[in-house]
């Protein structure tokens, strides 16, 4: 049986996985702009677009706002259920890991937040904004919600440091178990921004409720992830957090 033939934008996806696939783009390369590769593949540029889309939705090339497509790095092997700290996380698969907070307050849960984290009217969080890179690139913009309650003055402290270590020095707080969804997204205002990416651009949300070693609630994250960062792997035998 006869196949169709393969559009002009399959063979040009296929030449440049073959380009990554060999170490002649390794990763982090920047690929030449679509005018440039137009005219190496003399075709039209929706053509090319076509084409580095679809590697983009594969994970293979990650777009920056203004600065052209890359050639994506490993992914992060990510469970959402690690015990671990974040930073040991990846660590361990040595890769570097840098935390940047952009702002810590004091706001007004909203109703989705105060029934998430089963609060009654008017309540009050401590939110922390932060990103998180890995090898020198922005991959993750976080929001973490915290019941005052449980940390009495914890905007006061360096929150460029594990969460996790402060809880545990400093308030004697240990998590114990986590509820999480996991579902695709696209990038929006602070999200776009912090991830330098084009408004409307796929990612990977992940939204974990958490609660401490007595079974309370005590905070909630919002983890805004480039969707060419991470795999995600579940496994049911976690190891104990540090």
């Amino acid at each position: 049986m006869s196949h169709p033939p393969r559009s002009q934008a399959a063979q040009i996806r296929e030449s440049l996985g073959a380009q990554m696939d060999s170490g002649l783009l390794p990763p982090g390369a920047k690929l030449p702009s679509e005018r440039e590769l137009s005219e190496l593949f003399s075709t039209t540029r929706i053509t090319i677009k076509d084409a580095l889309l679809a590697l983009e939705a594969e994970g293979r090339i990650y777009r920056e706002d203004r600065r052209g497509w890359f050639v994506s790095p490993p992914r992060l092997v990510y469970n959402p259920q690690y015990r671990s700290h974040f930073h040991e996380m990846v660590t361990r698969q040595q890769r570097q890991v840098e935390t940047r907070v952009l702002s810590a307050g004091m706001v007004l849960a909203t109703p989705a937040l105060s029934q998430a984290l089963e609060l009654g009217p008017l309540a009050q969080l401590c939110r922390i904004r932060r990103t998180r890179s890995i090898d020198g690139r922005v991959v993750m913009y976080v929001e973490h919600h915290l019941k005052p309650s449980f940390f009495p003055d914890i905007l006061a402290r360096d929150l460029s440091q594990s969460l996790t270590l402060i809880y545990q020095r400093e308030y004697g707080i240990r998590y114990g178990r986590s509820r999480f969804d996991i579902y695709p997204s696209a990038a929006r205002g602070d999200v776009a921004q912090a991830l330098t990416l084009a408004e409307g651009s796929p990612i990977l949300l992940v939204f974990r409720i958490n609660y401490d070693q007595h079974g309370r609630i005590i905070d909630c994250d919002h983890e805004y992830w480039r969707h060419d960062a991470i795999r995600i792997t579940v496994d049911s035998q976690t190891a104990e957090r540090d």
